[in-house]
């Protein structure tokens, strides 16, 4: 008799792969391997190693992976200031990578043939997992039930439950699903399908509501080396930590609540809601820090990057060749972005009050509206007559096209020009 394939399955123990354990191994006849990865979504981890061997499966390992989801993917977005769309910090796409990398590496280690994951055939997860494991290991093979089984709901998989004594505490009137992880959590789904509808109060889990935020504002300052966020108030802290103390900082504010409907990879308008309270704080403070070092064309090569840096994200191209590359710009442009941003923290808002950096390029000899001995002001005159130069001869050549509309106008624009300055 030939040996059962193994399958390492993306587990959480909810719902959807705990009837996808059941489906692996008893429809489809694979010896199912487990993995959980712990990117902080604060979850009760207890019980899982019990449930899913009773479930089924041969073994499951519990990998943390809170360090390198913060440092190695949430810390380089925060550097090269990756927002999706203008709103999205991308908590979920970014503990995609970690978790296929994982997946890969449960797979090699287990001898297993595939991967396994509960995203949906209408989702970006579905590609963020499937695009990291085909990039890290070419010959791995995915089943991804829901684009294969017979099931479309969850009302099918709780009936199928039912038929096959899974234990589970779901039910078909849960109102929304939500993702955490150490830099979000998120919300969509059920009642937020409805984008007019607001979103319910008691929805939210890591901010308050701006309105029951403390009625005095609180100063914090966070510190940068190299556009990495390292300290809070002056104490160093490690990323997991780090990240754990902003996060407390702007939910008690009620600072970073979004709302929005997204573009989906795949092509579907979404509406998601996101709380990313630490996140926010760092955004803020790195490009108050990058303000005062970045040279200005440095900065605005690197904000033209930004939105293509983004979506590759968003769209889980992470260990693709063409992010490399970025990574490698975005982490090189940060050196010697190095210094303290003082934040305002009030009722949902974040304001900068003060930044200071080791490299400024800030210098108040050549900025003071005072007198100086550094800045002749009349080198502006010739500044902006080169600069205009353009301009001027646009709207000549414009003038004489109108004056006589015909290929050749060359010969008017003198003319045009000297009735110009009349």
């Amino acid at each position: 008799m030939s040996e059962r394939k193994k399958v390492v399955l993306a587990y959480s123990g909810g719902l959807d792969t705990s009837v996808m354990l059941h489906w692996l191994k008893y429809d489809q006849g694979y010896d199912v391997v487990c993995m959980t990865a712990d990117v902080g979504q604060g979850e009760e981890l207890d019980g899982l190693h019990d449930k899913a061997l009773k479930s089924g499966a041969i073994g499951l390992h519990v990998l943390d992976l809170r360090e390198t989801f913060v440092r190695d993917y949430v810390f380089p977005a925060i550097q090269a200031n990756a927002v999706y769309e203008g709103y999205y910090l991308l908590g979920t796409s970014l503990a995609r990578p970690p978790i296929a990398k994982a997946l890969v590496e449960v797979a090699v280690a287990e001898g297993a043939f595939a991967i396994s994951h509960g995203a949906t055939g209408k989702g970006n997860d579905q590609v963020r997992f499937e695009l990291g494991a085909y990039a890290l290991k070419p010959d791995i093979q995915v089943i991804a039930p829901w684009r294969t089984w017979p099931y479309r709901s969850r009302s099918d998989l709780i009936e199928y439950c039912r038929v096959h004594n899974i234990p589970i505490t779901a039910t078909a009137e849960k109102p929304y699903s939500t993702d955490r992880n150490l830099l979000h959590i998120s919300f969509e789904g059920g009642i937020l399908e409805d984008p007019w509808a607001a979103p319910p109060e008691d929805m939210y889990k890591l901010t308050v509501n701006p309105r029951n935020a403390p009625d005095e504002p609180e100063d914090v300052e966070i510190t940068y080396e190299d556009g990495i966020p390292v300290a809070v108030n002056g104490v160093t802290l490690g990323p997991v930590a780090l990240l754990e103390a902003v996060n407390a900082l702007g939910g008690k504010h009620g600072i970073g609540r979004v709302d929005i409907v997204e573009n989906r990879y795949v092509g579907i308008k979404s509406r998601g809601v996101y709380e990313t309270p630490g996140g926010t704080l760092l955004l803020h403070g790195h490009r108050a820090v990058e303000s005062l070092v970045l040279d200005r064309e440095v900065m605005s090569l690197r904000d033209g990057l930004v939105p293509q840096f983004t979506r590759m994200i968003y769209n889980g191209y992470w260990f693709s060749p063409e992010m490399t590359q970025l990574l490698g710009f975005m982490r090189n442009l940060q050196k010697g972005v190095t210094g303290v941003a003082r934040l305002q923290l009030f009722k949902g808002n974040v304001v900068v009050t003060g930044r200071r950096a080791r490299n400024s390029l800030y210098n108040p000899e050549y900025s003071t509206f005072e007198a100086d001995r550094v800045y002749n002001q009349a080198d502006a005159d010739g500044f902006i007559k080169l600069n205009a130069l353009r301009l001027k001869l646009s709207t000549y050549r414009d003038r004489a096209m109108l004056a006589d509309p015909t290929p050749d106008v060359a010969e008017n624009i003198g003319e045009m020009r000297r009735e110009f300055i009349e």
